[in-house]
């Protein structure tokens, strides 16, 4: 059964006109219809076309909605398209286990790989179950704990971020969530195997850096990473949330602008319509990527690989 398709607000042109097109489908389907392909194609071509455009002039905060949307792919859906074999491991072997940053180990185009992002969840259910992809201390620290076994196995890391940020909590402050956060870059600085990172949605603050910190940075072209959400931003500079779409324009959120400022080294493109629209490119694409990105560092030792990674942190900011 085909899932309902959700649309942002910026996309009502495009929903009228597939409304129409959904309509014409289905008395085209009727006994004794008359054709109609005629209307029916012209009605495609004028929906993609108006989708083209919007796309193609995305507004900052425009992308903030795309990358939030509901119906774009998650971490389980890139685990399970691009890792075969894959083996999850729970815990951090201190507290507990938490649901919002999940991995294991895994094979990439039969390499073995680690492999952890943050989940957000596709249902109501699901997003309860892994916090909407914000982690406590726990979730960090089995990061820290997979990407150290990855390191004594030789193995190189793959992170996929998408969160608004770690746990806010008084419980996870309570249990040291910056001391975590702090923990867990640390543990990506110092690998000695390769790590690369994706952006695959949203890229908040220390909870997407904590598992970002990698050799190569990649981000979807509609995905954001930011210090702060744009509506966090508002209500700090201008003590209101409504101004948001200013501050995703101040910020520099997008890939586009990341890509030229130096933060970030390469984007992966979607589908016109955003990856929710066809997730299997957006899978293919993000997997043709991040096999370039390990393909760099085949031959280089342990020492290298390291250097490499803070040069490239240590850079940031210098060539503005």
């Amino acid at each position: 059964m085909a899932v309902m398709r959700s649309y942002l607000d910026f996309e009502k042109p495009v929903a009228e006109l597939e409304a129409k097109l959904e309509e014409l489908k289905a008395l085209g389907q009727r006994d004794g219809a008359v054709s109609i392909s005629e209307e029916v194609g012209r009605l495609e071509a004028k929906a993609a076309q108006a989708l083209a455009e919007i796309y193609a002039a995305l507004t900052p905060w425009q992308k903030t909605q795309v990358a939030r949307h509901p119906q774009r792919p998650h971490f389980v859906d890139y685990c399970a398209g691009l890792i075969e074999e894959f083996t999850p491991l729970a815990g951090d072997r201190s507290f507990g286990e938490d649901e919002a940053i999940l991995g294991g180990f895994g094979r990439f185009r039969g390499r073995p790989v680690c492999v952890l992002g943050q989940e957000k969840g596709a249902t109501t259910e699901a997003r309860l179950r892994h916090n909407f992809g914000m982690a406590r201390p726990e979730g960090y620290r089995k990061a820290v704990r997979l990407m150290e076994t990855a390191d004594r196995f030789g193995l190189p890391v793959i992170a996929f971020v998408d969160t608004a940020g770690a746990f806010p909590g008084i419980e996870a402050e309570e249990r040291g969530q910056a001391e975590a956060i702090a923990r867990s870059t640390e543990a990506c600085l110092g690998l000695g195997v390769p790590n690369v990172a994706v952006v695959i949605g949203e890229g908040g603050s220390g909870g997407a850096i904590a598992i970002a910190t990698a050799n190569t940075v990649l981000m979807l072209e509609h995905a954001i990473y930011s210090v702060i959400s744009p509506e966090g931003a508002a209500s700090i500079l201008w003590r209101d949330q409504g101004r948001a779409h200013d501050a995703a324009t101040a910020m520099k959120i997008t890939a586009q602008d990341l890509l030229r400022l130096g933060i970030i080294d390469g984007i992966v493109p979607e589908a016109t319509g955003g990856a929710h629209r066809d997730r299997k490119a957006a899978l293919d694409a993000t997997g043709e990527a991040v096999a370039r990105a390990l393909a760099a560092f085949e031959g280089l030792g342990r020492d290298e690989i390291r250097d490499r990674r803070a040069q490239k942190f240590l850079e940031i900011g210098r060539k503005l």
